[in-house]
């Protein structure tokens, strides 16, 4: 077997072009620790092995595209609008879009220049402070190894839709090995899957807003539609304070408290720049997808928005579920729309892309889990068995590992379990928007190291427009919603439990930072002794 199993180097491939920058003025090139060699006690020296540059173009664009496309677009928008209103929920998900906006122009930037596996811990560590690469690394993959365990329940949840005497423990297995298999082929694989799977969610998107706006123009039994929700029951809906006197306080709580559901139908966009570490030429293929997230925002997530509003009342009761935790067809305003409108076929059909939906949101947690654990190894944060690869390049140690986490899926099966649940899917939640404001510090970071070489940002492969300005905007953003998303357990009276609740991920967050700065007290990188050179890629002239 010993042919068959290599570990990860963080070094770009041999066929490749290692580009190297002059020594800096102190002759310090940075982290010496980050090395293409293993080196052992003994003094000998073994090549590590690499993951494998096999995702193509065409697969990169539909992971930026589909990778955020999941339940929390299909079901969550429901939730949004019936909590703050169709115009409340507008607003809140452009504005969450913007903050998205300036944390993948800044990701852009430095994931082109430095396109390796792993790559958040290891910009944190090398930029900033290895205390918070080792935090925001495995906060970030704990939140898609819990959010793995989430999906495998909800293909239970869509599966009973059509025969609820179905055990749902039986289907959590089924996928559970199949999305295994899937991450144990190539990467080229994952690719592929990604690329149908994503297809399938965008042509459902494109065809819902079709649809959205027949029925608001009179196809269907409610005939001509117009603005008329947004006039009745209105355009904003008010949340927990039922003091008339207080409508206006109401409603922006309705708004605020949906911050946190619209960055977790978000989350997924920076994929990018996870699979930048195994991507065909990153300099070209990664830009490309970057540039075009405006657009991916716009249309899929505001426009989506935007329609399900105009053609489904916040009133509705069918947008929440009884039981706040249900996944299947019939809380998405998808389904309700077409109820509504007297087309009782298309249900099971929006069900179906539900499962398969999930099943791409599934795949791709275990694969940027799995990646991110190879950066946290790499960095010296994790077992160096997480660098193990196959002769294919897979990082089977990292994907055994993170696919564990989907057993927890059968925790949801007991009633006592759903609230060891509703703990994980809060960790997620706010575990975006923490890497989200860690990544605008990469950046801002990034920038002060290439002020202190020297190095111009004309000359780098992606250079983001209203920069600095987006990721000080961004920034700024995303540490008032981790600050104040907690606020609901002050409404109508203070609770130790919502409380404890809404702030676990961000005290795991300062369990982990603090403790690892305490344990091995590592200093601020200084800008002029910052590792910029160890992964940097370029294609061969003429690829």
């Amino acid at each position: 077997m010993t042919d068959e199993v290599t570990s990860i180097q963080n070094e770009p491939r041999t066929d490749k072009k290692d580009v190297k920058e002059p020594p800096d003025p102190t002759g310090r090139t940075g982290n010496q620790d980050i090395d293409s060699e293993e080196k052992h006690s003994n003094g000998e020296t073994h090549e590590l092995p690499e993951l494998q540059r096999r995702l193509k173009s065409r697969h990169l664009q539909m992971i930026a595209m589909g990778g955020a496309i999941g339940t929390g677009l299909f079901i969550g928008s429901g939730t949004a609008i019936a909590t703050a209103g169709p115009v409340g929920a507008l607003i809140a998900f452009s504005f969450v879009g913007s903050i998205v906006y300036s944390v993948m122009t800044a990701l852009g930037e430095v994931a082109t220049y430095l396109p390796i596996p792993g790559a958040f811990a290891a910009y944190a560590t090398r930029l900033v402070d290895p205390s918070l690469g080792f935090a925001m690394g495995w906060i970030y993959w704990f939140s898609w190894a819990s959010t793995f365990a989430l999906e495998l329940t909800a293909t239970g949840l869509i599966i009973q839709y059509w025969d609820e005497q179905i055990p749902m423990a039986i289907f959590i297995a089924i996928f559970w090995v199949l999305i295994i298999i899937l991450n144990m082929f190539p990467v080229s694989c994952y690719g592929e899957v990604e690329f149908w799977l994503s297809s399938i969610k965008i042509i459902t998107v494109v065809g819902f807003m079709i649809f959205a706006i027949c029925m608001n123009a009179g196809v269907g039994k409610e005939g001509y539609i117009g603005f008329r929700y947004w006039v009745h029951p209105g355009p904003f809906q008010p949340y927990l304070i039922t003091n008339p006197e207080q409508d206006a306080l109401a409603k922006f709580v309705g708004f605020w408290a949906i911050l946190i559901k619209a960055g977790f139908s978000y989350q997924g966009t920076e994929l990018v720049g996870i699979a930048a570490g195994e991507t065909e030429n990153p300099s070209k293929n990664v830009p490309s997808a970057i540039r075009k997230t405006f657009f991916r925002i716009v249309f899929f997530f505001i426009f989506t928005i935007f329609f399900a509003g105009i053609v489904v009342p916040a009133t509705d009761p069918h947008l929440t579920s009884s039981d706040g935790n249900s996944a299947d067809a019939n809380s998405s305003p998808f389904v309700i729309a077409a109820k509504r409108a007297g087309v009782n076929a298309l249900p099971s059909i929006i069900n179906a892309v539900l499962l398969t939906v999930v099943l791409s949101a599934a795949n791709s947690n275990v694969y940027s889990g799995s990646r991110i654990l190879v950066g946290l190894a790499n960095e010296g944060f994790a077992p160096r068995f997480f660098l193990k690869t196959t002769k294919h390049g897979v990082p089977y140690g990292s994907v055994g590992f993170t696919a564990l986490f989907g057993l927890l899926g059968f925790l949801n099966l007991s009633n006592s379990g759903s609230t060891v649940f509703n703990w994980l899917m809060q960790i997620a939640g706010l575990a975006g928007f923490i890497t989200w404001s860690s990544l605008n510090i990469c950046h801002l970071a990034f920038m002060r190291v290439l002020k202190a070489r020297g190095i111009s940002r004309d000359t780098l492969p992606y250079k983001a427009t209203w920069q600095p300005f987006l990721s000080w905007y961004g920034l700024f953003f995303n540490v008032l919603i981790i600050i104040t998303q907690g606020f609901t357990a002050f409404i109508p009276s203070f609770s130790v439990t919502d409380f404890f609740i809404n702030y676990l991920s961000l005290i795991l967050f300062a369990v982990l930072y603090f403790g690892h700065k305490i344990a091995f007290r590592p200093k601020f990188v200084k800008p002029i002794e910052a590792n910029i050179d160890t992964g940097r890629y370029e294609p061969e002239y003429g690829a």
